[in-house]
C-alpha cells in the first residue's frame, strides 16, 4: 500500500482558498481522499486545512463552504470568511520590540535563524485575535481534545528561541489542536502570540512557508506539496507592493524547492502544486484581502486542474 504525505503551506486567507481548490483538483485527478493520507503537515493557513482533514472534514465539504453551497449533511464549518479572519490590515500593534528574547538568540547564534524569523522578533507584538479559529476547530472536535488518528503535524515558531515546534508529532510539546493551529497562524505584528506551556508561539511560516523537509526520510512513497506562497511562473504586476511581494515570493520558493530536493534525495517522489500567473493576478499583493477570495477560488479551480494535467511527478 502506498504511504503518502501531504504538505499544506502558508498563504493567508487567499492562500487557504487557493489550497482548497488545488486539493480538490488533486483529488479529482487521482481519485484519492486527502483524509486518508498517512501524514499531513500544515503551516499557518495550511495548518487549518491539515487540521480539518485530520478531523474528518472532507475537501468537498470545505469547498462547498467556500462556494456558499453547504449541504445539510456537511460537517458544520463555523466560519465567516468575511468577518472571522479580521480586517485586511492588521490593527495597531503595541509599541516596542515583539520578542527581545528572540533577538538575543539571534545575537548568540548568528546565521541560525532565517531573515524573516529575525524580522518577526523585531516587529511589535500583534493585537488581532484568532478566537474564531479556536472556536471553529473546538466545535469540529466535538469536545474531544485528542489529536486525529492519522499523523497531523502543525508547525509553529517558538517566539523566544526561534526554534521550529512541530505539534502533533510523537514526542512534541502537548497542546490542543486548536491551540497549535492558532499558534501556527499567528502572523507576527498582526496576531498576538499563543501561549503553550512555558513559551509563546507564532506563525511557523516565519521559518519556512511549508517545512517540506520534515518528511525527508519519513518512509513515504509519495509526498504532495500544496504551497500557495511558492511559484514557478510569475505574472507582471504594476503595483509596487505587488512587485515586492513577488520578489519575496521568489525567495520563499527557493527555500521550499531546496526542501523538496531534500525529500527527493531520500528516494521519495514529490509533486508540487503552486499558484501560476493567473492565480497571482487574482491574489494581488495582500494575501489577507478576503474581498478577493471568490475570484481567487474561481481562477484556482481552473488553473489547478490545468497544472495537474500538465505536470509530472516531481518538483518540476
Amino acid at each position: 500500500m502506498t504511504r503518502r504525505g501531504i504538505v499544506f503551506g502558508a498563504g493567508g486567507v487567499l492562500g487557504f482558498t487557493w489550497s482548497v481548490a488545488a486539493l480538490h483538483a488533486w483529488e479529482q485527478e487521482t481519485g484519492l481522499d486527502a483524509r486518508e493520507a498517512d501524514v499531513r503537515v500544515g503551516t499557518s493557513a495550511g495548518s487549518i486545512l491539515a487540521a480539518m482533514l485530520g478531523l474528518g472534514v472532507s475537501t468537498d465539504t470545505i469547498l462547498r463552504h467556500q462556494l456558499g453551497t453547504s449541504r445539510k449533511e456537511d460537517r458544520n464549518v463555523d466560519w465567516d470568511y468575511d468577518v472571522d479572519g479580521g480586517s485586511t490590515r492588521p490593527p495597531l500593534p503595541r509599541l516596542g520590540v515583539g520578542s527581545p528574547g528572540l533577538l538575543l538568540s539571534v545575537l548568540q547564534h548568528p546565521g541560525r535563524i532565517p531573515p524573516l524569523a529575525v524580522m518577526s522578533g523585531m516587529l511589535p507584538r500583534g493585537q488581532a485575535s484568532l478566537t474564531p479559529l479556536e472556536r471553529m476547530l473546538d466545535r469540529l472536535t466535538d469536545g474531544v481534545e485528542d489529536w486525529p488518528d492519522r499523523d497531523t503535524w502543525i508547525v509553529a515558531m517558538d517566539y523566544l528561541t526561534g526554534n521550529r515546534e512541530v505539534f502533533g508529532r510523537p514526542g512534541s510539546l502537548p497542546a490542543r489542536l486548536s491551540q497549535a493551529v492558532q499558534a501556527s497562524c499567528s502572523i507576527p505584528g498582526w496576531y498576538h502570540p499563543v501561549r503553550i506551556g512555558r513559551h509563546s508561539y507564532v506563525d511557523g511560516g516565519a521559518l519556512s512557508s511549508a517545512s517540506v523537509d520534515l518528511l525527508a526520510g519519513a518512509g513515504l512513497d509519495e509526498v504532495v506539496v500544496i504551497a500557495p506562497m511558492v511559484s514557478r511562473q510569475y505574472d507582471r504586476p504594476r503595483s509596487p507592493i505587488a512587485k515586492l511581494e513577488r520578489r519575496w515570493r521568489r525567495l520563499t520558493s527557493k527555500r521550499v524547492l531546496r526542501e523538496i530536493a531534500e525529500v527527493q534525495a531520500t528516494d521519495t517522489p514529490v509533486r508540487l502544486l503552486c499558484p501560476g500567473p493567473a492565480d497571482l493576478a487574482a491574489m494581488g499583493a495582500n494575501l489577507m484581502d478576503h474581498r478577493r477570495r471568490r475570484n481567487v477560488l474561481d481562477v484556482a479551480l481552473l488553473s489547478a486542474g490545468e497544472q495537474l494535467s500538465g505536470s509530472a511527478t516531481g518538483s518540476g
